[in-house]
């Protein structure tokens, strides 16, 4: 499971493992108080500024932002975070007061890719998480009628039950 919160929220028995994704180490924070700092997950800095003097939106901020995790080594430190949570609780920690536009949030939206195949057939389901408990699936199920490939929303734990066999 996968939390977010501001790293100057006090210490929870929930949070699990606490990695800090910020790019600069935050004022006042002592290192007992994070356990990884996974600093290539942080926004850009020249992204953060631009956006936090109003020459960038919040939609293009999260372009950018989404585009860079694709690139090295954001792109390991991601799957390396992934990993984690696949493991066990983890919240990640950054400073911005807003979650609605950190970050810290769009990480908690970043789904797990599973490719689906029946015999020549093929799709990419992304698994994706509630926003309000991060924890409950939101995906799609994907149904394999012939040739066809067919994908319908909120059913996608059906659908990998009954794929995996569990």
């Amino acid at each position: 499971m996968l939390k977010a919160k501001r790293v100057y929220e006090p210490r929870s028995s929930t949070d699990g493992t606490r990695v800090l994704v910020m790019r600069l180490w935050p004022r006042g924070i002592k290192k007992a108080h994070v356990d990884l700092w996974l600093k290539d997950l942080g926004a850009e800095l020249g992204n953060l500024r631009a956006y936090n003097a109003g020459r960038v939106s919040w939609p293009e901020m999260r372009r950018r932002y989404l585009a860079g995790l694709k690139r090295e080594p954001a792109a390991s430190a991601l799957k390396r975070l992934k990993s984690m949570v696949r493991r066990g609780r983890v919240t990640v920690l950054c400073s911005c007061q807003d979650e609605k536009r950190c970050h810290r949030g769009l990480l908690r939206k970043v789904g797990e890719r599973l490719l689906v195949r029946a015999g020549p057939a093929s799709l990419w389901v992304t698994a994706r998480f509630q926003p309000v408990d991060h924890a409950t699936e939101r995906g799609t199920r994907v149904d394999f009628t012939g040739d066809k490939v067919m994908e319908q929303a909120g059913l996608f734990q059906a659908t990998l039950t009954r794929f995996l066999g569990r």
